[in-house]
């Protein structure tokens, strides 16, 4: 450690070291007695020093690179780096600066307060703070540290500096692509607060986001509070709203924002036209669609709507004119893309077109197109359905060969498939490949696996499954037993399901709404009422409800039931099992 020097002596100290920098004897400095006296807080005090001698950052800049070059093995500390990140700040070398501290950044933990707080009470100037704070925010958000980021907007703000709009609007993007909607909602609220005030990059941000989570309502008021605060939407703004009405169907609303559009002077572009165009086409409406298309000014057509409008003919079986529409491509010299292909794959294939199918991967080849994961999903799963399991696994063979990796989707179609051809064994091989490629199987996939082994009486091996999955390492939690006792309830199999239940419970794995709901019900319907009624007082007890999607989801499954299912319901309304606003809803 170094020993504490007096004020003064620590004063000359560091005069003796910047005479030494302006003398241009650098090479002193490396002398033992200069060298071991220069520690983190001395050099903070030269840097200053010479700043302020030269009333330029470029000699304390100087040094700072040639220490960091002649000493071996050193390398700056994090407060000295700050230090001289704060010069280069305050003389306008922005540049330098903000390419230091992402250089900092990414190595030192400099978004934890501790360190933070730590960092900015050397420095009292708050203009330069907020400047290197709010670089610090665009370092994190552009480099998808996302947690970071906010971690230093939040000191920023608890420290009453003011972030600059433009890290705002960094790290409200950052939120967006990392799916953190209701975080962007909180934050664009504090910076408000903090008196940022919105531009058009950030109201497009924040209708990013509703367009992400479907929230038309909400992006009406973003538009309406923009308009308010004098900020005049953009083409992005016009095109992320018509973008989210589309998707939700909502073909009034998307043309009148085209129309406000045009109203205010800006052009639809070809963004504008494919949003338009694929929400008649993923709906059927293709004389719609192609008039739009017709009408298309300002703008050229590309790969996406000649695919949207190709897909939405496939949609309508209406292959002949898919295919003029891609032969229409070729001579506006646009060519089809892999995704263009797989629509046509995809229709051919529902259509056990199989020989045309495969004339269009032969096209493909020709045309240097290489087939991706939907494209050998498609495949694998036509041949899956008709039952050539040879063809399905030798496209398996050629996606692996290509260097493509099995999907859930993959494994879900040839589960599905050795399940329809009763191979117990394939598919039981395919369910436990799935499970260690860390691919969860859902609902239908367990149904079909059940399904085949109660043809062959064979109910004893699924019950023997959770097991199986336990001596191959697998992870067996709620989801797997969920499913199995679902699935042997619909089918009517109840001994089975209230095995399954009980090794569950011995495992001291807890049932759920589905479990119980699924057990009280099969119950129920065989005229067990006491033994349904004595599962619903346990619901009762471990204080789990029927929640809305539950009881959708049930009386779809159950649909056939009307009168059994009427009389059990009303059983459970009975039982307090279903909430107020539960039961409102339904109402």
């Amino acid at each position: 450690m170094a020993t504490l020097v007096p004020p003064s002596s620590e004063l000359r100290l560091v005069h003796s070291i910047c005479g030494v920098v302006v003398k241009g004897c650098w090479g002193n400095l490396l002398k033992p007695k200069i060298d071991t006296n220069l520690t983190a807080i001395r050099l903070r005090e030269v840097l200053l020093q010479l700043s302020a001698y030269s009333y330029s950052p470029c000699l304390a800049w100087e040094l700072f690179r040639w220490i960091e070059s002649s000493i071996p093995n050193y390398k700056h500390p994090v407060q000295s780096s700050w230090t001289m990140i704060h010069i280069l700040t305050k003389h306008k070398h922005f540049k330098t600066a903000h390419h230091l501290l992402e250089k900092i950044a990414h190595k030192d933990f400099l978004s934890s307060p501790s360190v933070l707080t730590a960092l900015v009470r050397t420095h009292d100037d708050p203009d330069v703070n907020s400047h290197v704070l709010s670089w610090l925010v665009i370092v994190y958000g552009s480099s998808r540290m996302t947690h970071e980021a906010v971690q230093v907007f939040e000191h920023m703000r608890d420290s009453g500096f003011k972030p600059h709009l433009h890290a705002c609007t960094v790290l409200l993007n950052a939120l967006v692509k990392d799916k953190l909607t209701d975080m962007v909602w909180k934050v664009y609220k504090k910076m408000v607060k903090v008196g940022v005030v919105a531009n058009v990059h950030v109201f497009n941000v924040l209708i990013h986001a509703c367009c992400k989570s479907g929230d038309a309502e909400k992006a009406e008021k973003f538009l309406t509070e923009m308009e308010l605060n004098g900020v005049l939407p953009d083409l992005f703004t016009f095109n992320t709203l018509i973008s989210l009405y589309c998707k939700k169907g909502m073909h009034y609303e998307a043309l009148s924002v085209q129309d406000r559009m045009e109203t205010a002077g800006i052009s639809p572009d070809i963004v504008t036209y494919n949003s338009l165009i694929y929400a008649y086409s993923r709906e059927g409406r293709m004389r719609e669609a192609m008039r739009l298309f017709k009408e298309i000014k300002d703008a050229v057509p590309n790969h996406v709507t000649y695919t949207t409008l190709i897909d939405g003919y496939c949609r309508l079986n209406d292959l002949e004119s898919a295919l003029s529409l891609r032969d229409s491509m070729a001579d506006k010299g646009l060519y089809p893309t892999v995704v263009t292909y797989n629509s046509i794959l995809r229709k051919l294939c529902e259509g056990d077109r199989i020989r045309d199918a495969n004339k269009l991967l032969i096209e493909m080849g020709e045309r240097n197109i290489e087939p991706d994961n939907v494209t050998c999903n498609t495949l694998i799963n036509a041949y899956c359905k008709i039952g050539d399991m040879a063809s399905a696994l030798k496209v398996k063979d050629k996606m692996i060969g290509a260097g493509l990796k099995l999907d859930q989707f993959t494994y879900k179609a040839l589960i599905h498939g050795f399940c329809k051809a009763r191979d117990m064994k394939c598919s039981t091989e395919y369910l436990f490949s799935m499970l260690s490629a860390g691919f969860p199987p859902n609902y239908c996939t367990y149904s079909w696996f059940v399904d085949v082994h109660c043809d062959h009486q064979k109910e004893e091996e699924i019950i023997k499954l959770p097991d199986e999955f336990l001596n191959k390492g697998l992870c067996v939690d709620v989801s797997l037993y969920r499913a199995l006792i679902r699935r042997f309830c619909k089918i009517e199999k109840v001994d089975c399901a209230k095995k399954i239940f009980g090794l569950m419970k011995e495992k001291g794995i807890s049932g759920d709404s589905v479990i119980y709901t699924s057990l009280a019900y099969a119950q129920w319907k065989s005229g067990n009422v006491s033994v349904a009624s004595d599962l619903l007082d346990e619901m009762y007890k471990k204080r789990l409800m029927i929640t809305l999607k539950l009881y959708r989801s049930f009386s779809a499954s159950f649909a056939g039931d009307d009168k059994i299912l009427g009389l059990f319901w009303s059983h459970v309304v009975d039982r307090h099992l279903m909430s107020k606003n539960t039961l409102k809803d339904l109402q």
